[in-house]
């Protein structure tokens, strides 16, 4: 590859997709662990940013990142710029994960994008104005997400265990993981991973859901229809056009059954929506960072910062 002209990052929870784009117009996609969300951004940032560099010969002259769980973009990009091992880039783009999926997934349109794994965040765009729709976590919200799902799922067990709830398929499933169901709580407590245990109970849930079990099935229906209620939040807050298109991603909407529940409740409320397959990555969609216009509702939901040529040769 010849000189780095820009690194691009997609940094999740579960893995960093990272692409380097040579002057030359080449490029190279890997795929690295991902970053931490409870501790400080940047420095793991610069770390995947200075092995990249070192490994190709030559620090980027720009690099765009899009990452899960940032607060404050403009911080995070000031950190990043300030970074010893970041001297020699000249500049700097970050942007939330829902950002960078919503440019993936459906360009410069308007519309929706909602993206559910073991989270969920929906990011609306319209006319003038873009918002954020949840994607607050587990404790605040994620209504629908994976872990959503995998808490009411566990939540259904012990109420049937106790006597409070119905009998359901999901008992046999989650005494796999605690055969002593009355131990569970403490064992799950104590695990530092217990957020992602959670929400492997999703696809199961969902599973049995379509195999006819009731209390998952309604587990299901009751995450679709919080997902479908975060895309016509979005539309509506952003007054995006009645055929606006929605982009739906994410591990969760590999079930048939949430799926297909979920479309007709946003179809239910907004019969003109155009559901529309992804036209690329997130990956693609940090790329695209670079080239958003200036007068792009999005704009102010990014932070770019631009050393000038003095600064970088210093």
């Amino acid at each position: 590859m010849s000189t780095l002209a820009l690194l691009s990052m997609d940094a999740g929870q579960t893995g960093t997709k990272v692409r380097l784009h040579g002057s030359d117009g080449s490029t190279r996609d890997d795929l690295l662990p991902g970053v931490l969300t409870d501790r400080p951004l940047a420095p793991q940032l610069a770390e995947i940013a200075e092995r990249l560099s070192q490994a190709a010969g030559a620090a980027p002259d720009t690099i765009a990142i899009g990452v899960s769980g940032v607060a404050d973009v403009l911080s995070e990009t000031e950190s990043l710029l300030r970074h010893p091992a970041l001297a020699d880039v000249r500049r700097v783009i970050v942007a939330h994960d829902s950002v960078t999926s919503f440019l993936g997934v459906l360009g410069d349109r308007q519309g929706a994008v909602i993206a559910v794994g073991t989270g969920v965040v929906t990011l609306g765009v319209g006319p003038r104005s873009a918002v954020r729709v949840d994607g607050w976590g587990n404790i605040m919200g994620d209504a629908g997400s994976g872990y959503w799902i995998g808490r009411e799922a566990l939540d259904a067990v012990m109420r049937a265990y106790d006597g409070r709830g119905e009998a359901t398929a999901l008992t046999p499933l989650v005494r796999e993981r605690w055969p002593d169901l009355e131990g569970a709580y403490t064992s799950l407590q104590a695990d530092s991973d217990r957020v992602r245990l959670v929400a492997s109970f999703a696809a199961p849930t969902a599973t049995l859901a379509a195999e006819g079990d009731p209390i998952a099935r309604r587990i299901c229906e009751q995450a679709a229809a919080e997902l479908a209620l975060s895309v016509t939040s979005a539309l509506q807050t952003t007054a995006a056009p009645a055929d606006a298109a929605v982009g739906a991603i994410g591990g969760v909407l590999r079930s048939d059954l949430i799926r297909s529940a979920f479309e007709a409740a946003v179809r239910a409320a907004r019969p003109a929506v155009r559901f529309i397959p992804p036209i690329g990555t997130g990956l693609d969609g940090v790329d695209a960072l670079v080239e958003l216009a200036s007068d792009h509702p999005l704009r102010g939901r990014l932070a770019e910062l631009v050393r000038t040529e003095k600064e970088v040769t210093a």
